[in-house]
């Protein structure tokens, strides 16, 4: 074997090393994205699961009651997390009250007539009344488009679409509001599903997710 062919061996090998790091660490980092959002996803939803956190409440004082005045530390990490608790409960009795008033306090407001007023008409939604109705959901739904960032950076137009599904807009309306077709927007809404949970899902599966917020 020459000199060169030597060299080119090695410059191959050493590419293909490098070439193989980089697309080990591009997976390891999308495994561990996607992982943080499922996380968020879970924590958005357990939020206002006012039952789920009393059982924690519960087992949690179970434990404190076991550990008696043994490993103190320990027994101040537990109160600590139940308190938080307690804490997040309350909170998530306020929100839940909120929200059994949603359709009421929406359907009542300026924008929602506006926005029927559009459909009647044909007409699309003026930018002044995104603004108007987003702020009235993040009003009820506390930081709806925060969280909806927070799992992934998506378009003014899909953050749109989920904004319409939130306050239960049948597709064909949501279309004739963003000025798409029903099938532009059946795939927007499936995409944003694939984008967050890493899988295939289809449109419903979005709205499903979305109504949970």
């Amino acid at each position: 074997m020459t000199q060169r062919e030597l060299f080119l061996l090695i410059f191959g090998i050493v590419i293909y090393i490098v070439l193989f790091y980089v697309t080990v660490q591009n997976s390891r980092r999308k495994i561990l994205a996607l992982q943080t959002r499922l996380d968020k996803v879970r924590a958005m939803q357990e939020q206002y699961d006012i039952e789920a956190n009393e059982q924690k409440i519960s087992e949690l004082e179970n434990l404190i009651k076991k550990l008696g005045d043994e490993n103190s530390m320990l027994r101040l990490e537990l109160e600590e997390k139940k308190a938080t608790l307690d804490y997040n409960n309350k909170v998530a009795i306020i929100e839940n009250a909120r929200r059994q008033q949603a359709e009421t306090v929406i359907f009542a407001s300026p924008v929602y007539h506006r926005l029927q007023e559009c459909l009647n008409t044909g007409k699309s939604l003026s930018y002044q009344d995104w603004g108007e109705l987003t702020q009235l959901i993040n009003s009820i739904y506390t930081n709806f488009t925060e969280k909806l960032y927070s799992l992934y950076h998506m378009s003014e137009h899909e953050c749109h679409v989920s904004l319409l599904t939130k306050i239960h807009l049948q597709p064909k309306d949501i279309a004739l509001l963003t000025a798409h077709s029903k099938e532009s927007i059946a795939t927007t809404r499936s995409r944003l599903y694939s984008k967050v949970f890493g899988r295939k899902g289809s449109s419903k599966d979005w709205d499903d997710f979305i109504l949970t917020l």
